[in-house]
């Protein structure tokens, strides 16, 4: 730990002037937390102390040109027109066109993502667009900062969960020699152009260009590490991920929506798919608030994969939509590559 501790020290006698710092260490909580870091993970408590001694009181980094990231609509109740305004937040604004390009520029690493894991890679694109607008928005807040507040400061719920997420942040920082002052991503702690939790490195995040680090930071190493997440939580290789639907009305009442319910098709009276939707499995009804109507939508096994990456229907929607958005962008803007491996493979349908 000797290297590491010493950038650490470095980066303690750097703090900017005039940067208020609070003690944790006053905490009992922290305190405790300190121990089981030392008895378990055989960190020194004086380097711990140390860092939280120093904790930042305003966890935003001072970036004024950096945009905020829109937040992420709950699962809750919506109201009527939701969806669109969602779908405005992730699907315009030149998402698709910076998607195409995104792909276009990193072909090589999409097509060895999709051989390895057996991802589209229009998909693992969008994730990366609504996640970080393709790396350019990653996050303005310093992580250790923000989840030793989240994991202490507030009486929720949540608090063991952040403090899980600390650990496992400390944990990451030391495998992969960084500085753990240094990180910024999401206000929930989340990193870089993948916004993956620090729980999901050491399992689900990969050195994909081979490098000795694991950097999803990088396009290299986000790009195969969101293959990576999807194919491990269950993605299968040239299955639909959904369709649109009719059914009689407006507004769909009657059969409950969303990721917890499955049903098979032919117990779904008056609800047909718009076009051919070769599947057998059970679907899920996926109900998108319009304001004069409600779309519903068959979800497959891979839309139900795309939720474990943000638990919402609206957000795996998203992706879904933005994704195909991409794939065809591509096709009309270089369609001299039509012929090449990448979607003579990943052509789903």
């Amino acid at each position: 730990m000797r290297r590491y501790k010493l950038s650490f020290i470095l980066s303690i006698l750097f703090i900017p002037i005039g940067v208020q710092a609070i003690d944790y260490t006053k905490k009992p909580e922290v305190r405790s937390f300190i121990k089981t870091m030392h008895t378990q993970y055989n960190y020194k408590k004086s380097y711990l102390n140390t860092l939280f001694k120093q904790v930042r009181k305003d966890t935003k980094v001072p970036i004024k040109t950096q945009k905020s990231k829109p937040r992420i609509l709950s699962s809750a109740p919506r109201p009527q027109g939701s969806w669109d305004i969602y779908s405005r937040l992730h699907l315009e604004n030149n998402q698709t066109d910076l998607g195409v390009a995104y792909l276009y520029q990193h072909y090589e690493l999409f097509q060895e993502a999709y051989q390895r894991y057996r991802v589209p890679p229009e998909y693992i694109a969008a994730i990366i667009g609504i996640e970080s607008h393709y790396g350019k928005n990653t996050g303005r807040y310093y992580v250790f900062d923000q989840l030793t507040h989240l994991a202490f400061d507030r009486d929720s719920r949540r608090k063991k969960y952040f403090r899980y997420e600390l650990q496992e942040f400390l944990r990451m920082c030391y495998r992969e020699q960084v500085e753990p002052r240094a990180i910024k991503g999401s206000n929930c702690g989340a990193i870089g152009l993948a916004q993956f939790m620090p729980s999901n490195y050491k399992s689900l995040a990969v050195d994909f260009n081979n490098d000795g680090k694991i950097r999803i930071t990088t396009p290299e190493d986000a790009i195969g590490s969101i293959a990576n997440y999807l194919k491990s939580h269950g993605w299968r290789d040239n299955e639909p991920v959904t369709t649109r639907v009719s059914y009689q009305g407006n507004r769909f009442v009657g059969l409950k929506t969303g990721l917890r319910h499955k049903y098979l098709r032919k117990y779904l009276p008056n609800i047909y798919p718009k076009q051919s939707f070769e599947y057998d499995d059970k679907v899920m009804l996926i109900k998108l608030e319009r304001e004069k109507y409600d779309e519903l939508w068959y979800g497959a096994h891979n839309f139900y994969v795309i939720s474990r990456y943000n638990h919402s229907h609206y957000y795996a929607m998203a992706v879904h939509q933005l994704a195909q958005n991409i794939k065809q962008g591509y096709r009309a803007k270089y369609q001299q590559f039509l012929q090449q491996e990448l979607y003579a493979l990943a052509d789903i349908k």
